[in-house]
């Protein structure tokens, strides 16, 4: 996505985690079109937004495949990523398997835990087992949600979604703690409702809205050690 706007990035290698499609395939398109070299990941072979795009862009874009549910791959990637240093490691990969007004105690049990084993543990197994390819002074950043702050949460909704994100701003705080000394940037970022096949036609945001703004934020915190927890705008929200 080319958001019309002359900026070169900061972040000059990237890896995005779970670009497909939506907000991961967006941010693959911004940060090609700031002059960034991208490594992207697919969890399979299915035609996609990303898939169509690096095609256009092989200069700058190249395909991994990767189900960070799946330990093996996760390892197989991190073997085959090892020569390289990023500057940004962008952690998008998600699920949401409940309509907005499902109560969490009346969901599938097995889509509880998929959506429990995606959005948690898959994240955070792929931020350590891949931890070592980031800069020792880069970025990670992970996909969270403004429905993960349980400070904000006044209107319900989403129940399991809100869940499974406020499980992983737990563990990336966790996982900050034991990392306490080091001089990477680790940003978890709100992107708002955007309008995607997971947030649905009645999101308030167009990827447009969404996606150009949060790329700011994530390059402007670029070289600012410790944990975070922004919108798109660099605001804090509240854990």
């Amino acid at each position: 996505m080319d958001d019309g706007r002359d900026i070169a990035t900061p972040n000059r290698t990237v890896l995005v985690i779970g670009a497909s499609r939506g907000l991961g395939e967006a941010i693959v398109e911004t940060y090609v079109a700031r002059g960034a070299r991208v490594v992207a990941t697919v969890r399979d072979d299915k035609p996609s937004a990303l898939t169509a795009f690096a095609t256009l862009r092989s200069d700058a874009v190249t395909v991994e495949h990767l189900d960070i549910t799946d330990s093996e791959q996760l390892d197989d990637l991190r073997d085959r990523l090892a020569d390289n240093t990023f500057d940004l490691m962008f952690v998008v990969a998600g699920v949401s398997l409940a309509p907005q007004d499902a109560i969490g105690a009346d969901i599938d049990t097995a889509d509880f835990h998929l959506m429990m084993d995606t959005n948690v543990l898959g994240v955070m197994r792929t931020v350590e087992r891949l931890q070592d390819v980031v800069d020792e002074r880069g970025t990670i950043a992970i996909m969270s949600s403004g429905q993960g702050s349980i400070a904000n949460n006044a209107t319900g909704g989403f129940e399991v979604y809100r869940a499974t994100k406020s499980a992983l701003n737990q563990m990336v705080r966790s996982y900050a703690a034991r990392h306490a000394e080091s001089e990477r940037t680790l940003l978890l970022m709100a992107p708002g409702w955007v309008k995607t096949a997971m947030g649905g036609p009645d999101a308030k945001l167009d990827i447009s809205e969404s996606i150009p703004a949060l790329v700011d934020t994530v390059d402007a915190q670029r070289g600012v050690p410790g944990l975070r927890y922004l919108d798109r705008f660099g605001e804090t929200v509240p854990w």
